[in-house]
């Protein structure tokens, strides 16, 4: 697997334009160029009514630019989390405008709650499955375009203006966290642009993170009592989530596949 590729970049541009040299080996350039040209020109078309994606794009400015310095991720307490709770897919549904999911085969899910049990001891969890948020993902490998990236921090993205709805990035993904957009779609979050033909997953609500927030799922579930999830920087040996991992065991799921996950589990 080839190393995945990082940008800093502000902290405003959330579905930047790939510039020359990004994207290491294996893009020609003058396909990066066209495709970058292409997006450029396409860029000012209308994703919904009243939203545009260049207008998105520099919505909030921001000169704090992105760095490795810290690596944001999450730790999930299946302890904690409740069967039949779904107050964490409520809250990122309605803080991204995705639809309430009628149709799981097609229907866009950014977050999902998975029920297990072990057959032998009959021991039961419950937790929520998202963009794992890989620090070396593969959906940022097998992208032909470069749309699918992960950022300085750690947070893995597509950028929507070079998407062709290719769908490797869903194949590659060993937790199916990546859904694929077929419908239009006109209620939107404005600072949350999403398109027919492009495929998505959870951002960690960066939009939320960038302002110094945290995503809306961790809130939701705090509000609700359970307190299952803690978000924080991974990077930083005295933040809550940090020293929590030093104290318990987690696990990383298919760790096998040596991704080096951003998102932990307790209690699995």
């Amino acid at each position: 697997m080839s190393e995945s590729m990082e940008r800093a970049q502000p902290a405003n541009d959330r579905h930047p334009l790939p510039r020359e040299g990004d994207r290491g080996e294996g893009h020609p350039t003058s396909r990066r160029g066209f495709l970058a040209t292409s997006a450029a020109a396409l860029a000012g078309l209308t994703l919904a009514p009243g939203i545009r994606l260049v207008e998105i794009a520099a919505a909030k400015p921001d000169n704090e630019p992105v760095t490795a310095k810290v690596r944001w991720g999450m730790l999930i307490d299946t302890t904690r989390c409740q069967s039949g709770c779904t107050e964490c897919v409520s809250a990122c549904g309605k803080e991204n405008g995705l639809s309430e999911v009628t149709k799981p085969r097609t229907d866009a899910q950014w977050i999902r709650k998975i029920d297990l049990k072990d057959l032998k001891t009959g021991h039961a969890l419950s937790l929520p499955m998202m963009c794992q948020h890989c620090a070396h993902p593969p959906c940022v490998d097998v992208c032909p375009t470069g749309a699918s990236f992960k950022r300085a921090d750690g947070i893995v993205l597509v950028d929507r203006h070079i998407c062709i709805g290719c769908r490797y990035c869903m194949m590659a993904c060993p937790y199916k966290a990546r859904s694929f957009v077929h419908e239009p779609h006109t209620d939107q979050n404005p600072e949350v642009p999403r398109g027919q033909g492009c495929v998505e997953s959870c951002t960690l609500c960066v939009h939320r993170v960038d302002r110094g927030g945290t995503p809306a799922c961790v809130e939701a579930c705090a509000a609700a009592g359970h307190n299952a999830m803690l978000f924080g920087d991974l990077n930083d040996a005295e933040s809550a989530i940090s020293k929590r991992i030093r104290e318990v065991k987690t696990t990383q799921v298919r760790a096998d596949l040596k991704l080096d996950l951003g998102v932990r589990y307790e209690g699995i």
